[in-house]
């Protein structure tokens, strides 16, 4: 019985930031889609506890333009809890604003192409979850909005027509963040990376990766 279904999607937007990690503070985005990103808005369209995603390759539609753009941003988070229900106090947003700068992407459209990966436990065919993701792709219905990066971002998302063509780009990208890897019974979450490069317009990801990040979920398939 087959255990694997190619996917195809387009997603587009006004702006997109996936940040690299290196930047600490202040927000700097990667110049194309992330997998871990591509793999979020997979998963915002069509998830189920059956099977994992495999990012195979992220395509380009339009050219790279940088933006940047300050905002006021405050330090802390806003929090209720018991204890501040019992005895509450007067905090003034005022007093903890900061400047943060972030250099984001400005009208990005890619094509992402994935694989579904039935888990070894699974009993239902693979045609039932890769007809029900193509419904939804073509319906534009979603578990929830998904975003390019961060949520100030929402993505439109349809089916791919075959008439699109990736930009003309090829690129040494250096390293990207790949995904985590969320070990089984502990609390460590390790990051992967990879050696990014684009080329025609398309960044092919590196398979052997995931067998790592979900090899405790999921037993090879190739």
């Amino acid at each position: 019985m087959r255990r694997t279904s190619k996917v195809r999607m387009k997603v587009w937007g006004d702006g997109a930031l996936f940040t690299r990690p290196e930047g600490k503070v202040e927000r700097v985005s990667y110049p194309i889609m992330t997998p871990s990103a591509a793999r979020g808005i997979l998963e915002a369209v069509f998830w189920k506890p059956e099977f994992k995603y495999r990012v195979h390759a992220i395509s380009a539609l339009k050219k790279t333009k940088f933006q940047s753009i300050v905002r006021n941003e405050v330090e802390n988070k806003a929090s209720i809890t018991r204890s501040s229900m019992k005895s509450s106090r007067s905090v003034y947003a005022d007093d903890m604003r900061q400047l943060r700068h972030s250099l984001y992407l400005k009208e990005v459209a890619y094509i992402i192409e994935a694989e579904i990966v039935l888990l070894p436990n699974t009993k239902h065919p693979i045609e039932k979850y890769e007809s029900m993701f193509n419904r939804r792709v073509k319906k534009g219905q979603c578990f929830s909005r998904p975003y390019l990066g961060t949520r100030e971002f929402s993505a439109h998302f349809t089916s791919v027509t075959g008439e699109e063509q990736p930009i003309v780009w090829t690129e040494q990208l250096g390293p990207m963040f790949f995904d985590y890897r969320y070990e089984v019974g502990k609390s460590v979450i390790l990051p992967h990376f990879f050696n990014a490069r684009v080329e025609k317009g398309t960044m092919r990801i590196p398979q052997q990766l995931y067998e790592e990040v979900y090899k405790d979920v999921c037993t090879k398939t190739h």
